[in-house]
């Protein structure tokens, strides 16, 4: 045994202990991030006061190591759909690894993987088949290579500000410069602005297109698709022999107060359609590429094909329990609804503030994915202090926000994007009226500090601005 063996409880007698390493060196996360991750993030976490330890979690709610509670408004960027250690999906994970099934053979057709494509083609009566990866990003790959290879045209139009990955592929359709620079030569690829038939329709007459990649509500900013848009743009695409990709890793299993958030809009049918995310239950990367038996047929249009396209660990059993689990949670626990009527609730109490305070100027969305926009004020004091923040950096204002709900009121929040004045609400969707509650008095406070003209509020934004200059 080595003496870095002999060290660590966690390899006493050959055993490992994970309970005893994370005893041992848990202290030292920030650290270890540091010096063998990505630097950058204990630094920001550090800045902004964002450098909690977090103990343990359970539904909505998380605990740090002195037992104070906090409440989760962003899901993990949507992970969380059911909040954390579902019992259910915890028990199937338990039980599939108890089965010790003949996994990954690679050879054979084991019955999970075929059991939740059935249970997920049940929401999608239009689609067909499924290939199951591991992300949402690969999601988006395994869309993108379908339709280029089904059309046998090159270039994939996506919407301006949308966000669909950040692997090469994905990275093509990513409407941020900030994600895509330095990284080109990408895919061919072109950007319309969302909801501009026009523009639509201007590239499709080129007679190269393959597919356009929409997010029905996008991410960055929530900004939601116009009424009438997805069905119009499947038209058109379908009329040049192109196809519609509808990524739902965000807004798809109930997070928008329908399974699909493209369900909301009548006749709108994808050609493919890629979800990821809340399927994992929060537990095993999954990632799940819908789409019509016409253009799997095509991909896979041999035996000499049948490899054509595939993933290590896609169809895992630990991923596609995990994944019919929370299917039948939503099912029996009538997810959907739930996260329809509590958004309501939400989105409601919040709209009600706009008139009250003039840095809030909108709150949209869809369900319990609702955006919270802050916009320059009327009065003269507020205006100065607002303009200097923007002159700093664009965002920093969102971002004043967001800390003191952390910092006073133990509320996890994110700012939609970087450069928007937009706080993102997407927390897990057994959310109910109390946290409901918690939230709204919360956001009440911090905005009516923000009002008042004084206070740890503004003070917290001349550190930020302090840093945004030092990062030019």
């Amino acid at each position: 045994m080595t003496t870095a063996e002999s060290a660590s409880p966690s390899s006493a007698a050959g055993k490992f202990d994970l309970g005893a390493l994370l005893a041992e060196r848990g202290a030292e996360r920030y650290e270890l991030h540091a010096k063998y991750l990505n630097h950058q993030l204990p630094r920001m976490l550090h800045t902004i006061g964002f450098d909690k330890v977090y103990e343990r979690g359970e539904g909505a709610h998380f605990w740090d190591a002195d037992g104070n509670d906090y409440l989760d408004m962003l899901a993990g960027f949507g992970v969380m759909g059911l909040g954390r250690h579902h019992p259910v999906v915890r028990k199937a994970l338990h039980d599939v690894l108890d089965a010790q099934l003949a996994d990954l053979t690679r050879f054979d057709c084991q019955p999970l993987p075929g059991l939740l494509a059935e249970k997920l083609l049940g929401h999608s009566p239009h689609l067909d088949r499924v290939f199951f990866g591991n992300s949402g990003t690969e999601a988006v790959e395994t869309a993108l290579k379908f339709a280029r290879y089904a059309t046998g045209k090159p270039r994939i139009l996506y919407c301006d500000h949308a966000f669909h990955g950040l692997t090469t592929g994905s990275l093509s359709v990513n409407g941020e410069d900030g994600f895509r620079d330095g990284f080109a030569p990408l895919l061919p690829d072109t950007a319309v602005p969302l909801g501009d038939l026009d523009a639509l329709a201007r590239e499709l007459k080129k007679g190269d297109v393959a597919a356009l990649v929409v997010e029905p509500i996008q991410g960055k900013g929530v900004h939601e698709a116009p009424p009438g848009y997805l069905r119009a743009a499947q038209e058109l695409l379908h009329r040049h022999k192109a196809l519609l990709i509808v990524d739902e890793v965000q807004t798809g299993l109930g997070r928008t107060g329908d399974f699909y958030a493209y369900q909301h809009e009548e006749g709108v049918e994808p050609d493919l359609v890629c979800v990821a995310k809340a399927l994992s239950g929060g537990y095993v990367p999954v990632g799940a590429t819908l789409g019509k038996d016409w253009i799997f047929r095509k991909v896979y249009s041999s035996m000499d094909r049948v490899l054509v396209h595939s993933a290590s660990f896609g169809s895992n059993a630990q991923a596609m329990a995990a994944g019919l689990a929370v299917l039948s949670v939503m099912e029996n626990e009538q997810t959907v609804a739930g996260a329809r009527a509590t958004g309501d609730l939400l989105k409601s109490r919040l709209s009600a503030l706009v008139d009250t305070y003039e840095l809030l100027a909108d709150v949209r969305g869809r369900g319990l994915m609702i955006g919270i926009e802050f916009g320059k004020p009327k009065s003269l004091k507020l205006r100065s202090r607002w303009t200097m923040l923007q002159a700093a950096r664009k965002g920093l204002f969102a971002q004043m926000v967001v800390v003191p709900l952390l910092q006073r009121h133990r509320i996890l929040t994110q700012v939609s994007g970087d450069h928007l004045e937009v706080i993102k609400l997407i927390p897990p969707l057994v959310i109910g009226e109390e946290d409901v509650n918690r939230f709204v008095d919360a956001f009440t406070d911090v905005m009516d500090d923000a009002h008042s003209g004084g206070g740890l509020m503004w003070d917290f934004g001349k550190t930020l601005i302090k840093q945004a200059v030092a990062n030019r």
